[in-house]
């Protein structure tokens, strides 16, 4: 805690965050518990948590929201611990122009998954502040039928809210619904493309454009460094290319370093220096990241090196599978466990091997050991007669006909165990979709709908543990 605190009391005394508390107030629009606990943080001279993430549909993938709650954990832990006012910031990141992966979000329903889409696709290089939503309706019909009863309506409305116009932008209405979310939990969400921001960011922007050589090849000897201890660079290194992106009219597009020094306009940083940008325009601690930010915080010290600034802190975040009580219903039913899901495919045939009978699982088993006694039984014989290597290849094409047979008893009795086999993908679409984690895949929204908006303060205090961990400087 101590570091913690060094760190907290440095931040806070530096000069000017009253003047930059207010010139950015437009792009954060504070409300409720979140203006409250931010409005202590500007009269106490306190210091943030920040985290963030690009649009994504319908709010994107749970980690949106387990980053959030991991921000909002470990500023009250280090309020707590090291008595500095704090709060956490969620980055809205609606700069990014990256529409493939904001324009999908992924439901589990009984059966599988399902993904919704939105189709109005942009011109290449068009920010989401600056995409506009499409028809939404029929996406926004199937998230309401996979929410099921959904005893908590509030947070379907907020999706009606923030997605219903077609006109509105994929940025716009992710920060609509992050901060109709997360400000009852005192989280204010900053919008990256407010224009208060992007003036806040330009002094950074523009010493990362003068600074643009040096930083090339900051960028290149860490790279080296990075290969040389076995792994690849998180961020691949693009000679020629600076660390920021100016908007052409609708359509932003990546700096040259031969034009860094002269470019005037919109200017918005890349990914290696946004940690930078948010640590400038606030009193940021630390940044609460994923493991792919984690990994390419080694190159943002680089580059921070190389404009002679202090390096951001990043931090994990806590990570989390949400098991909802019909979940865990139907893995009792199975007498399965989620770590069972791993590897795919292998517990559908496991559970159709046990629905096999008796008799034909013995038999199979008295086939194989039959087999796998041929050439001991008739071995001495077969090599006087010469023809010992088609004994042991006969060998093996019998215990290939009985795995190809036993293959095709266990596809019948997935037939068979039609039941069964639905739970398990209704099993696999809300733990493991896809085969991955989660809270990568699946959206919040129809959770958040059955078991009530409180699960973001359950989720928060979950995380409590972990962000003590961090600010005691413990291993997690």
């Amino acid at each position: 805690a101590e570091a913690w605190r060094a760190l907290a009391q440095a931040r806070a005394a530096e000069s000017g965050w009253h003047e930059r508390w207010e010139a950015l107030r437009p792009a954060i629009m504070a409300t409720g518990p979140a203006a409250e606990r931010l409005a202590r943080v500007v009269r106490d001279g306190g210091v943030v948590v920040t985290t963030g993430q690009q649009p994504g549909l319908f709010g994107g993938p749970i980690y949106t929201w387990s980053k959030a709650v991991s921000a909002l954990a470990l500023a009250d832990a280090i309020q707590e611990r090291v008595g500095v006012a704090t709060a956490a910031i969620y980055w809205a990141a609606t700069d990014d122009a990256d529409f493939a992966e904001a324009a999908s979000t992924a439901i589990a329903r009984p059966g599988g998954l399902e993904v919704l889409r939105a189709h109005q696709a942009p011109p290449t290089g068009t920010p989401l502040a600056l995409t506009p939503l499409g028809d939404l309706e029929a996406a926004r019909h199937r998230l309401i039928e996979a929410s099921g009863s959904a005893p908590d309506p509030r947070a379907l409305e907020t999706v009606g809210t923030a997605y219903g116009d077609p006109t509105r932008t994929h940025g716009d209405a992710f920060v609509a619904l992050l901060r109709a979310l997360l400000a009852p939990l005192g989280v204010p969400v900053l919008d990256a493309s407010h224009e208060a921001a992007v003036k806040a960011s330009a002094p950074t922007i523009r010493l990362a454009l003068d600074r643009a050589s040096a930083i090339e090849a900051a960028l290149t000897n860490r790279a080296s460094e990075i290969r040389a201890a076995g792994f690849e660079p998180q961020v691949d290194d693009v000679r020629g290319l600076a660390l920021a992106f100016v908007r052409d009219a609708t359509i932003k597009r990546r700096l040259t370093i031969a034009e860094a020094s002269g470019v005037t306009g919109w200017l918005t940083p890349n990914v290696l220096l946004r940690p930078i940008v948010e640590r400038a325009i606030l009193p940021t601690l630390a940044y609460v990241a994923g493991p792919g930010e984690l990994a390419y915080f080694a190159q943002v010290g680089a580059v921070a090196d190389a404009m002679g600034v202090s390096a951001p802190v990043a931090v994990p975040r806590w990570s989390c599978t949400l098991i909802e009580p019909q979940t865990e219903a139907v893995l009792t039913r199975l007498g399965v466990t989620p770590a069972d899901l791993d590897p795919p495919n292998a517990l559908e045939g496991r559970l159709a091997r046990a629905a096999m009978s008796e008799t034909t699982a013995r038999t199979l088993a008295d086939l194989r050991e039959v087999i796998a006694m041929l050439p001991d039984t008739i071995g001495e014989e077969s090599e006087a007669l010469g023809v010992g290597g088609a004994v042991v290849g006969a060998t093996k094409g019998l215990h290939h006909r009985v795995d190809r047979l036993e293959r095709r008893i266990v596809a019948a009795l997935k037939r068979r165990e039609s039941a069964r086999m639905t739970d398990l993908a209704t099993l696999r679409a809300a733990l493991r979709p896809r085969g991955a984690r989660q809270e990568r895949t699946l959206n919040i929204i129809p959770l958040l709908a059955r078991n009530g908006c409180e699960l973001l303060t359950d989720m928060c205090r979950a995380a409590g543990p972990h962000a003590a961990a961090l600010v005691a400087g413990e291993s997690i």
